[in-house]
């Protein structure tokens, strides 16, 4: 059994309609390593994250208290956007896709689900991942046979637990949820 921690990167300094790669705003640097502390007696364990700024500083105060590097890998990154939907649009597309099913976005976006939970499935050591609202939602869906976008209103580090047990997922325990503002 592998047990597999799927972390929400910390408040981001800008939505998506602003910035296309926001780091972490003073407050998510808060959370970053308010994390660190909690979840440093766990390891060390595997590391990976989204390439996206917001979870790679999310993960660096977790990766300096343990010594080690996160695999940066785009498995676990960020919903796309639609082919030619400007960023300044990308808000208000996330927001109304987040209201239907993964079969409803068609198979690039079932393509994306499948690959986040896919590369979950594959972990063999216990393991911390920073991801997205939307990708764990995904592995959460796996879990539950659930193909909803939005499952579980992630807040800004929350942590949600999975159990990888010959690839089959069980979601263990979910992340704390909040009002999320995706912006």
């Amino acid at each position: 059994m592998t047990l597999v921690r799927l972390v929400r990167h910390g408040r981001a300094e800008a939505g998506w309609d602003a910035h296309v790669d926001p780091d972490l705003d003073e407050f998510g640097w808060d959370q970053a390593r308010a994390l660190a502390v909690r979840l440093a007696p766990l390891g060390p364990l595997d590391v990976l994250t989204s390439p996206l700024q917001r979870c790679v500083s999310t993960a660096e105060p977790l990766c300096v208290a343990w010594g080690t590097e996160a695999e940066v890998t785009d498995a676990v990154a960020e919903i796309p956007s639609p082919e030619g939907v400007p960023q300044s649009e990308r808000v208000a597309w996330l927001r109304a896709a987040m209201t239907g099913t993964w079969a409803d976005l068609g198979p690039r976006y079932t393509s994306f689900r499948n690959g986040v939970v896919d590369r979950v499935r594959r972990c063999e050591r216990d393991t911390i991942v920073f991801s997205h609202f939307v990708a764990i939602n995904a592995v959460i869906g796996a879990c539950l046979d659930d193909d909803r976008l939005v499952i579980r209103s992630l807040d800004n580090t929350s942590v949600t637990t999975v159990e990888v047990v010959d690839g089959v997922l069980r979601l263990v325990e979910g992340g704390v949820e909040a009002d999320t503002l995706i912006r």
